[in-house]
């Protein structure tokens, strides 16, 4: 439960970092209001490569490398401001796909945790109570056999003491 809190504030912290961004950019960049300027496909996400990580027995997915693709343009041709308009590009991307795993961690400790919990009430509504239950079943049992164990063995004690007697006396 700590991981997943722990991934919960991480994705929130990651969401927060990219609506920071986003306002950074509208902020510094209000000339991307203009539509005659054609920027669809100016920076693209190439390909990210992630890891894996066990925490608490649970396999999560780490980012380990991303790659963004700039498309070319010509620089005499596009204004001054594109070149801070794709840094920031670049980085919201990293940040989407930092968010994305974050979920997908926060998502999978989720289930972990769904797990684990069920696991606990297994054992502490089911399996105990029964073992419990056996155990004094079995301890019953066991005293029963042993008082049947001392009430045959002066039974047998009574008779050979009998047949002494009738040996004795005869």
């Amino acid at each position: 439960m700590g991981e997943r809190a722990r991934a919960e504030t991480e994705r929130r912290r990651l969401d927060e970092r990219l609506a920071t961004a986003r306002q950074q950019v509208a902020a510094s960049l209000p000339m991307l209001s203009n539509e005659e300027l054609d920027l669809t496909g100016l920076v693209q996400v190439k390909q990210f490569e992630l890891g894996r990580e066990n925490v608490v027995g649970t396999w999560l997915p780490t980012l380990q490398d991303i790659e963004v693709a700039v498309r070319s343009y010509g620089y005499l041709s596009k204004p001054h401001w594109l070149e801070p308009l794709i840094e920031a590009l670049s980085a919201s991307a990293r940040l989407r796909i930092e968010a994305m795993v974050a979920e997908r961690r926060v998502a999978l400790l989720n289930a972990a945790v769904r797990t684990v919990t069920q696991r606990v009430n297994l054992f502490d509504k089911v399996l105990i109570p029964q073992t419990r239950a056996n155990i004094k079943r079995i301890r019953i049992a066991l005293s029963d056999a042993e008082r049947s164990a001392v009430v045959r063995s002066k039974i047998a004690k009574k008779k050979r003491a009998a047949e002494g007697l009738a040996e004795g006396g005869a």
